[in-house]
């Protein structure tokens, strides 16, 4: 009986090891919280670091649903990082009242410059952070490394901020785009949409685009005559799925996999962008944060299973939540209150 039962615990101690060894896996983690349209990711590393893109929109619901998913789904304390992306509302008016509930490290911006015609609030301005940093094209944000000296680490570079490009990598020669061709530029954007900054994340093979609400023409900058960023696996839609943004020579050199939309019921998903998507044949899946209740809607609409709020204006905040495997090679894209759960493996894996 005894060796029964000293077994039994053997077996329960392995169990418990295990799992615990599973739970503290070296993954890397993006959540899209859900701020109505506005923007709002969320990475945290392997080592438990967290990098903010956006803070959504002025009040308190979109720092209370970004604060419940940084405290209770990632277990975090501080935003390490914030990057603003640019100077409208829904993407840095949340800050102010976030850093009351969580505190906040470095902030990178685009500070003030030459052709900046907009400018953020003076709450924004003054809000405590440990450091402020006016971002660069070629800057990487700089990552602590995991417990794990076998956890891979992950590199964010800015690709473009304030309609500069980052150059080609030194001692590359890179052919030209053959979808130059294609491009159709339109009129230049005063809006300081047009100087969002740009983020490319990498994770082993994994590689994910996150550009803000940059819009047409300096999109096309970002692959012409050369594509600077390469394919990547999952493209967060700029600008909300936006027509003005979305250039379909950027998506087309792209080549992404996943699609993921931080749009609102009446706010993005609009027909030449979601027309580009659908026609490319590496699209594998388009994910929303809200159903589209435009006219429209049914064209330009995934399926119920891929959007994480399809209840219109009973929206229930339900975010979207990407898992990177710790060997990078693949990735999960889940919707937790949908109960949806798909793998995607890297393109470069």
């Amino acid at each position: 009986m005894r060796t029964f039962v000293r077994v039994g615990l053997f077996v329960a101690c392995c169990w418990l090891y295990l799992n615990a060894a599973a739970a503290k896996e070296p993954t890397l983690d993006i959540y899209w919280v859900d701020v109505e349209g506005g923007a709002a990711t969320l990475i945290v590393t392997p080592a438990g670091e967290s990098i903010l893109v956006d803070s959504g929109n002025p009040g308190v619901r979109d720092p209370d649903r970004i604060a419940q998913v940084a405290t209770k789904l990632a277990g975090l304390r501080k935003i390490d990082h914030l990057v603003t992306t640019h100077y409208h509302t829904d993407h840095f008016g949340g800050a102010a009242t976030l850093a009351k509930a969580l505190p906040i490290g470095v902030v990178h911006d685009n500070g003030e410059f030459a052709i900046q015609t907009e400018r953020p609030s003076k709450e924004y301005l003054e809000f405590p952070c440990d450091k402020r940093i006016q971002i660069k094209p070629g800057d990487q944000i700089k990552l602590r490394k995991a417990d794990d000296a076998n956890a891979l680490l992950p590199v964010i570079k800015c690709l473009c901020a304030r309609q500069e490009v980052v150059g080609p990598p030194p001692n590359v020669r890179l052919a030209r785009n053959p979808l130059m061709s294609e491009a159709v530029r339109k009129p230049d954007d005063t809006s300081d949409n047009a100087n969002s900054i740009v983020l490319l994340v990498e994770f082993g093979g994994f590689r994910f685009f996150d550009g803000g609400d940059l819009t047409w023409n300096t999109e096309e900058k970002l692959v012409c005559p050369f594509n600077i960023v390469g394919e990547v696996d999952v493209y967060q839609v700029n600008h909300h799925g936006l027509d003005n943004s979305n250039n379909p020579v950027l998506i087309k050199s792209l080549r992404p996999r996943v699609a993921v939309i931080n749009n609102g019921p009446t706010k993005g998903c609009m027909p030449l962008t979601y027309g580009t998507l659908k026609q490319l044949d590496s699209v594998k899946a388009i994910y929303q944060l809200h159903k589209n209740e435009r006219p429209d809607g049914d064209e330009n609409n995934a399926s119920a299973e891929f959007i994480a709020n399809p209840q219109g204006q009973k929206c229930e905040g339900n975010h979207i939540h990407l898992q990177v495997a710790a060997d990078g090679k693949s990735y999960t894209l889940s919707i937790p209150a949908r109960k949806h759960e798909r793998k995607y493996d890297v393109k470069g894996g």
